[in-house]
């Protein structure tokens, strides 16, 4: 065997221990961090520390390439990085043990700073995950080094045959044993991180909700259109949209949940437990919620039927009062029990909209993916500055005094939601047949209504559209055009109107800082 080749084998073994140490850090993180407290995995804690610093326009771009999975793509890139890293340590390690272990510490230093650094850290403790997994990864990698350049190789490679004492078999024994603690550690990790979710988990399955004193009003018969193809009025719980920044979905036990009321104005601060706001007069209504980063055309957009307690009832009973009558705070500021901070117009939340603690969403106790045991909802507000999952705070201050999460991003402080019209069917690039063809969609603008729905057939005279009934001004309308299609390829074009008067724009906007805008479009052929 060639010195060329000698190199590559140890450069391999290298390459494995380097891997093999990596796995290490991650198990025992991960069973640290199930001892301690999940969300304070490195993986978490690192993923959590590069959203908060990455800049708006590339989280835009990330939501839309790679829409609800942009947090698996964030921590695949994560573990294919620290795989990288991996390789290039155990290959260091080769000829610098101490260097190679060094630098899985370092690692572990790196998150045990951005554990401490989240909104949502709750001490010292919260490093050990990052530390534990490190000084494992450090020893392990010590040790497999050791063994991977005690490898004999045969005669003529570099005049190492057959020295030291661990042989080829020794390296293999400690990299199998390596890898079967690393694993069983893992799996220790995950099994005592369902044991601290089964609590949030059963109190969840465990909760009735009660009967609203304010059922919604029936929707209308003809608003549900029969259209193979168009979005439905109502939006199934495991089809609505997620848009957030949690890396871990919280896990909040509704038994020890806790609201806090405070701040600017507040003469009387409260707080209140699950049972507390469930004993409340609650009310039920179909509202529709829309997410800034949604494109046009786009599918962050969702309507379902809430339960909840109204916010504004709460927020009189603690002395506040909306700035047109003499209240100091302008802004409410709602916190998640991850450190999540969003701020709403004090003076929206108190207007008479149904602004909403909500418990349920479609019949439902809320999905812990959608905020369970709590979230606030505002009809007409983007969802940044409104929808508040997983809340456990609300602060009233001003709008000169903080700002929250995405305002320190460069979004706008204020973001009503903007007139928007979607072609659901047909879709971008279909082929339908020649004839009469349902173009179909939905259209919204929630607080003022959909009033006219117009299809443009290429650069042809805008023609209505029917509308379906409308639930509600706080929710999106379907509607429907029977096109005589023609042969060829044809752009179709929607826009609507809302109960204002106001035609929905065509000037093309980013969805930065305030939502996109623009009028959407699908091009399609017919044979």
């Amino acid at each position: 065997m060639s010195s060329f080749r000698s190199k590559l084998v140890r450069t391999a073994l290298g390459a494995l221990a380097g891997l093999l140490a990596a796995f290490t850090a991650l198990a025992v993180a991960e069973l640290a961090a199930g001892l301690v407290r999940p969300a304070a995995g490195p993986v978490t804690v690192v993923g959590g520390a590069v959203i908060d610093r990455t800049p708006a326009a590339v989280k835009d771009f990330a939501i839309r390439t790679f829409g609800e999975n942009d947090k698996t793509v964030l921590q695949l890139g994560i573990l294919a990085i620290l795989a990288l890293v991996a390789v290039g340590l155990g290959i260091l390690a080769l000829s610098h043990r101490r260097a190679g272990a060094a630098g899985v510490l370092l690692f572990g230093i790196v998150g045990a700073a951005a554990a401490l650094s989240r909104p949502d850290s709750t001490g010292t403790g919260d490093a050990l995950p990052s530390i534990a997994g490190a000084v494992a990864g450090a020893l392990a990698l010590y040790v497999l080094a050791s063994r991977a350049v005690s490898v004999p190789v045969p005669d003529g490679a570099d005049g190492q045959a057959g020295a030291g004492a661990w042989n080829r078999r020794g390296f293999l024994t400690a990299a199998g044993a390596t890898a079967v603690a690393a694993a069983s550690a893992g799996a220790l990790g995950r099994y005592f991180t369902g044991r601290r979710g089964q609590g949030a988990v059963a109190s969840r399955e465990n909760l009735v909700l009660p009967e609203p004193a304010s059922p919604a009003p029936a929707v209308p018969a003809g608003a549900r259109l029969k259209v193979p193809g168009i979005t439905p009025f109502t939006t199934p719980n495991s089809d609505f949209y997620r848009v957030d920044t949690a890396l871990t979905v919280p896990k909040v036990d509704a038994g020890t949940w806790r609201l806090r009321i405070h701040g600017e104005g507040v003469a009387r601060p409260r707080t209140y437990t699950l049972d507390q706001l469930l004993a409340r007069p609650l009310v039920e209504r179909d509202i529709t919620l829309t997410c800034v980063s949604n494109e046009v055309g786009g599918p962050y957009v969702g309507n379902a039927r809430w339960l909840g307690v109204p916010l504004a009832g709460l927020l009189e009973e603690a002395g506040v009062r909306p700035p047109s009558k003499g209240g100091r705070a302008d802004q409410l500021v709602a916190r998640s029990v991850d450190g999540m901070t969003l701020g709403s117009p004090v003076e929206d939340l108190m207007d008479g909209r149904d602004a909403l603690l909500a418990v349920g969403m479609n019949g439902e106790p809320l999905p812990f993916d959608h905020g369970f045991p709590v979230r606030m909802l505002v009809p007409g507000l983007y969802g940044y500055v409104s929808a508040c999952k997983w809340i456990e705070d609300i602060e009233l201050t001003t709008f000169d005094a903080y700002d929250p999460y995405w305002v320190k991003r460069k979004w706008a402080r204020r973001a009503p939601i903007k007139t928007q019209a979607r072609i659901d069917t047909p879709k971008p690039f279909a082929r339908p047949a020649a004839g009469t063809v349902t173009v179909a969609g939905v259209a919204w603008a929630q607080r003022r209504g959909i009033t006219r729905v117009q299809i443009r057939v290429d650069d042809g005279p805008w023609q209505d559209a029917d509308l379906a009934a409308q639930d509600t001004v706080d929710t999106w309308r379907q509607w429907s055009y029977r096109w005589n299609a023609t042969p060829g390829g044809h752009n179709l074009t929607v826009r609507a109107t809302d109960g204002t008067g106001q035609v929905q724009t065509e000037q093309r906007t980013r969805t930065i800082p305030d939502g996109a805008s623009g009028r959407h479009s699908v091009f399609v052929t017919v044979p």
